[in-house]
């Protein structure tokens, strides 16, 4: 997943929307979003290289979401995937505070870099283990947990709002596409904007100017020899009674559009 906004507590009616998009290799076999037969109340696609997920609901409204961080091509891989990071909330029980904290101990090495946002209807809270504000340099330290008052927040492949050009343009639709809830053509048309950035407004993540061209924009379009792109554009939200609704598109190379999946009022 490479791009997250979420609005926490803003609209009257759905006090947690989301709006996504999973950047990933076209070959990496993906089932796509279902209640799972091995968790039932688990609403989420699934990886099924590593079993886990990069989004994911339950009955009664717990959500998980994870993006990585770009570290460049020689980064170290971290041993676990970071799509157990999200299956693993789901399927528990644990309030996001006492999660995240228990995970901000992990070794790290354990996991490549991530970006995890978890909700359980009462509460939002983030967590990076690249995040350089832990009090031992990023490495384990409960302080990097937050917990988030009411807004609009988004991540991508660094750290939790930072401003890049396609998140900041997101953040902005989604803020717009808000008022139009419970109709989905304004977030599912934010996620289709395939804008390339201009050079001089890219990040330089250590992936070559290529990459950060290719990257730069919210809907990556794989394009003739490249196979990656996004595989799946996703709208959630989670009504005041605990319902549910999703929405995915899956697309694949030169983003040519799959059936589309939804499911309502789980």
């Amino acid at each position: 997943m490479c791009l997250i906004v979420v609005a926490w507590q803003v609209h009257p009616d759905y006090p947690l929307a989301v709006a996504a998009n999973r950047d990933e290799w076209y070959a990496r076999p993906t089932a796509p979003a279902a209640p799972w037969s091995d968790a039932p109340d688990i609403l989420a696609g699934r990886d099924l290289e590593a079993g886990g997920t990069w989004l994911g609901l339950t009955r009664g409204g717990r959500f998980a979401a994870v993006t990585n961080v770009r570290e460049g091509r020689d980064a170290p891989k971290g041993t676990h995937s970071r799509g157990s990071l999200t299956s693993a909330f789901l399927a528990g029980d644990a309030t996001p505070e006492d999660y995240l904290a228990e995970l901000a101990d992990a070794p790290f090495e354990r996991y490549s870099g991530y970006n995890l946002l978890v909700a359980d209807g009462d509460t939002l809270g983030y967590l990076s283990n690249r995040d350089p504000a832990g009090k031992d340099g990023g490495q384990g330290s409960a302080s990097r947990v937050r917990l988030l008052p009411p807004g609009i927040y988004g991540v991508s492949n660094h750290l939790l709002d930072t401003p890049w050009p396609k998140l900041t343009s997101a953040k902005a639709a989604f803020a717009q596409a808000l008022s139009r809830l419970p109709d989905l053509a304004p977030c599912l048309a934010l996620l289709a904007d395939d804008e390339i950035v201009p050079d001089a407004c890219l990040p330089d993540t250590g992936v070559g100017l290529e990459w950060e061209r290719r990257l730069s924009s919210v809907f990556v379009r794989g394009t003739a020899g490249v196979a990656y792109g996004t595989r799946a554009s996703t709208v959630a939200l989670c009504r005041r009674d605990g319902a549910v609704l999703l929405h995915e598109q899956a697309f694949g190379p030169g983003g040519a559009e799959g059936p589309p999946v939804i499911l309502g009022t789980f």
